[in-house]
């Protein structure tokens, strides 16, 4: 029986070449053309290298953030020298103040109102008072070391409630160490209206041999520390007085002072 020759199987025929299967062309698929490539890169790898057109900006950029990453560093490497001066400015404080402490031993001044002499209250008129008190004041400087300079500036006021009745000041003296100074100053107050209700409310309490006044100190002060003067101290004091009677004859029946002081 004579065999079958199959067109896809007769050689080709002189000139022509034999075209390869990968060449031929599936439907929906185009053929490249002769000549033509086609690179597939990582898509993580596509801009690591700027096109040609774009590399003058490239540069622009990272010289920028190198210059930005250049102002970070000097910034902190400021900023850890200025907290470490601060640590050590602080730490020569304490150990300055350690020193103090022990070499000087401090201890805080101590105030009291020692009399209360009052005139001008007429509490059966409604017409302004003039009050004036003579107020006796012992400060007591109880350290072995330390002076007490009282400046000038200072200021003594006398309340009734909220109400300013007269004011003064202090003299300016040297208080030398473990001692007691006892001063007399005068306190005055002009044209102080009450209303009726505080006219009643001091006559009974004077009936009942009970009158509370609040003083208020402030002096301006600078220690002495051997030979070192010290800034200006403003110290603070509030004494909670309650007198007998308003007059010059007056009596302390009970008085509460506190102490303080503002370093700056």
């Amino acid at each position: 029986m004579a065999e079958r020759i199959h067109p896809a199987d007769s050689p080709p025929t002189s000139g022509e070449q034999p075209t390869p299967k990968s060449a031929t062309s599936s439907p929906g698929k185009p053929v490249p053309q002769p000549g033509t490539y086609v690179i597939q890169i990582p898509k993580d790898q596509i801009y690591r290298v700027p096109p040609p057109e774009n590399a003058r900006r490239y540069e622009h950029l990272s010289k920028r953030k190198a210059r930005r990453s250049s102002c970070r560093s000097c910034c902190c490497c400021l900023l850890i020298t200025i907290i470490v001066l601060l640590l050590a400015a602080a730490i020569a404080a304490a150990i300055a103040a350690a020193v103090i402490y022990f070499v000087f031993k401090p201890e805080s001044p101590n105030y009291s109102v020692d009399n209360v002499a009052i005139r001008g209250f007429n509490l059966t008129s409604s017409s302004p008072l003039s009050p004036e008190f003579d107020v006796t004041v012992r400060a007591h400087n109880p350290n072995d070391k330390i002076g007490i300079y009282y400046e000038k500036g200072s200021s003594v006021r006398v309340y009734y409630e909220d109400i300013n009745l007269c004011s003064g000041a202090l003299p300016a003296f040297y208080q030398p160490t473990n001692n007691v100074t006892v001063f007399k100053t005068a306190l005055k107050g002009s044209a102080i209206e009450l209303t009726n209700g505080a006219l009643r409310a001091l006559s009974d309490e004077q009936n009942n041999g009970a009158v509370p006044f609040s003083l208020k100190l402030r002096a301006p002060v600078k220690i002495k520390v051997g030979s070192v003067k010290t800034w200006k101290i403003t110290v603070k004091v509030t004494c909670k007085i309650t007198v007998d009677r308003l007059t010059a004859a007056s009596r302390i029946v009970s008085k509460d002072c506190d102490y303080g002081v503002d370093l700056w």
